[in-house]
């Protein structure tokens, strides 16, 4: 699997070659480094290690400096792992990854964490219907849940039963989203369709091969 972290930054469209006006994800791909190399003989498995996104000395703690020391780099804002296939074998400390990793018109996987919505009802959280009705004493109850179990038995409620609860701030992966455009001199990749997550936030441009 090859991959890069980058940045969302925002949306945008673009015409493809149909003249087709394509709803696409402005993406800040890099540069990124790597800053360890792992392998099964030393870890127990074969992965690359990059990271990405400067970062102040005073916010980074003596572990992770000497970390990045061994690397040669400056500390960095956020690392991930990518599993290694026959294109990373060939990586070594302080290589740099850079946008043109991609072509243009490939297909990749995007994965961000989805933008947090705090703690909401079953109508938003799964598009529940409610009762629907305000009439027959039906008193405060258009955006209730229902019976969310039955009596004698099983005399629980199941687990994974649908409730209110935390909306969003998970980890989404968006598959097969094509590569419009790549601007390598600005680090840009330009995505078709929406990815997860706020402008600003991080993400990971993985491509199995």
């Amino acid at each position: 699997m090859s991959g890069i972290i980058g940045k969302k930054v925002g949306m945008t469209s673009i015409f493809d070659a149909d003249g087709k006006n394509v709803p696409c994800t402005v993406i800040e791909a890099g540069p990124c480094v790597v800053t360890q190399v792992k392998s099964k003989k030393t870890d127990g498995y074969d992965a690359i290690q990059i990271a990405f996104d400067e970062k102040k000395d005073k916010h980074t703690s003596k572990a992770l400096k000497g970390h990045f020391a061994k690397a040669g780099v400056s500390p960095k804002r956020i690392v991930a792992e990518l599993t290694r296939f026959e294109a990373e074998h060939t990586k070594k400390f302080g290589d740099v990854l850079k946008a043109d990793i991609f072509e243009e018109g490939e297909f990749i996987d995007v994965v961000g964490v989805s933008k947090g919505k705090g703690f909401q009802g079953v109508v938003k959280r799964y598009n529940f219907k409610g009762v629907n009705d305000a009439t027959h004493g039906q008193h405060n109850r258009l955006r209730a849940p229902g019976s969310i179990g039955a009596s004698s038995w099983p005399s629980r409620v199941f687990k994974g039963m649908r409730m209110a609860g935390q909306t969003g701030n998970r980890r989404v992966k968006m598959i097969n989203l094509k590569v419009m455009k790549i601007i390598a001199d600005q680090n840009v990749v330009v995505v078709k369709g929406s990815v997860p997550g706020p402008n600003g936030s991080y993400v990971i441009l993985e491509r199995w091969s």
